[in-house]
């Protein structure tokens, strides 16, 4: 009897060891996540120029369409001028033409070669105000300065990163759940978060779920996001999801 008991007893030990085992790697384990901006990016010259002002610090504040960078465009309002001094010559040019074709004083190819000589510096005039526009980066959306990768007075080329910005007014969370939890977590479901950084636990809820599921690691990608705004919170804080699986 005694040896049966002890073979029972070995059964449900084994059976509770295979169980465990057959565990996701993920589920005996801590899962972690980090802070991320709502969006962010990184600000680029458009023109090559002198850097003239940064009036938004780094960790400072903006709104969209506040304007981030202003460049030096002296050559460019001058080209500015010249322009519109061409397009209001090349129209008198046209419109004395016109008056001279009335009266056969002029050929009709003298009239079109003028009508095309306006349209050539209409559409310079254009492109000058288009190259005018980019002397100032405005905003993409409103959000804080994370890095200023260039100073005043200092030249940057078409394409050089000026400053990297985001939008933290809300905070996301991407982290990876065992796939078999995918019967029961649902977007807009909720869950919290202790954070190293500051020691408290914030709640959060399910934004998105991955449409792909990893075989090897029986993993799936969730995104979620801090529910309020908690002024002590900053993109790149991490700590460790609070889920309680369901019996």
């Amino acid at each position: 009897m005694a040896v049966g008991g002890v073979l029972v007893l070995g059964s449900v030990a084994a059976q509770t060891v295979s169980n465990e085992a057959a565990r996701p790697a993920l589920e005996r384990q801590e899962i972690r996540a980090q802070l991320m901006p709502q969006r962010y990016t990184t600000v680029a010259a458009e023109i090559g120029a002198k850097v003239s002002r940064l009036p938004i610090p780094e960790g400072g504040a903006f709104k969209s369409g506040q304007t981030l960078v202003s460049f030096d465009c002296t050559l460019q309002q001058a080209q500015l001028r010249k322009a519109e001094v061409e397009v209001q010559g090349a129209e008198q040019t046209y419109r004395s033409n016109q008056r001279l074709a009335e009266l056969n004083s002029v050929g009709q190819l003298d009239l079109e070669l003028s009508r095309t000589a306006v349209a050539k510096a209409q559409a310079d005039l254009a492109a000058t105000r288009a190259l005018l526009a980019k002397c100032g980066v405005a905003a993409p959306f409103a959000g804080r300065v994370a890095e200023q990768k260039v100073r005043e007075q200092q030249f940057v080329q078409p394409g050089q990163a000026l400053l990297d910005i985001i939008d933290d007014s809300v905070l996301e969370l991407e982290f990876l759940v065992p796939s078999r939890w995918l019967a029961w977590i649902k977007v807009g479901g909720t869950f919290s978060i202790q954070i190293d950084e500051t020691g408290k636990t914030y709640p959060a809820r399910f934004l998105r779920i991955g449409a792909r599921v990893d075989p090897v690691s029986q993993s799936v990608k969730v995104a979620a996001a801090v529910t309020s705004r908690f002024p002590e919170l900053v993109a790149g804080m991490s700590g460790r999801v609070l889920i309680t699986p369901p019996q």
